[in-house]
């Protein structure tokens, strides 16, 4: 059975892995990402916990069945920035590890590209401290002359 089969029928439009969802609470609208896997986490997101995130600045993300996050709500997909927004990739600067750890922890981190970057700036030193040397050593010899 694919996600959702039987949940997609009963709403709008066939989610697809990566649509925004747009679910409509009773005071406020919730979003989600599909993500088109089956998985179950346990207990239910809560209203409470909701609140609590709101005030604490902290948020529990979890993975859910869409029809378990949406309930008895209605709710649409709605990829409103895909026309806006276009996310750039860079291997040393936005790569997967920083989009990631951005999802997961609020910052870009990559560990691989620090270290990548570390080793540049290494070899770029010994490099430009060859070539000074060798300057150096060129000029001295000249004054020999």
């Amino acid at each position: 059975m694919a996600a959702n089969d039987s949940f997609s029928l009963a709403y709008p439009g066939s989610p697809q892995p990566g649509d925004l969802i747009e679910i409509f609470r009773a005071a406020y609208q919730h979003w989600a990402l599909y993500l088109g896997v089956m998985m179950q986490t346990e207990g239910a997101v809560s209203s409470l916990a909701s609140a609590k995130s709101v005030f604490s600045r902290k948020a529990l993300v979890k993975m859910q069945l869409l029809k378990d996050v949406v309930g008895s709500d209605t709710y649409r997909i709605k990829n409103k920035y895909d026309d806006i927004y276009e996310v750039s990739y860079d291997l040393l600067g936005n790569n997967c590890e920083h989009f990631v750890t951005l999802l997961r922890c609020g910052e870009g981190v990559s560990e691989q590209a620090n270290r990548a970057i570390s080793a540049i700036g290494f070899v770029t030193a010994a490099a430009g401290a060859v070539s000074l040397l060798g300057f150096f050593q060129n000029s001295s010899r000249e004054r020999h002359y």
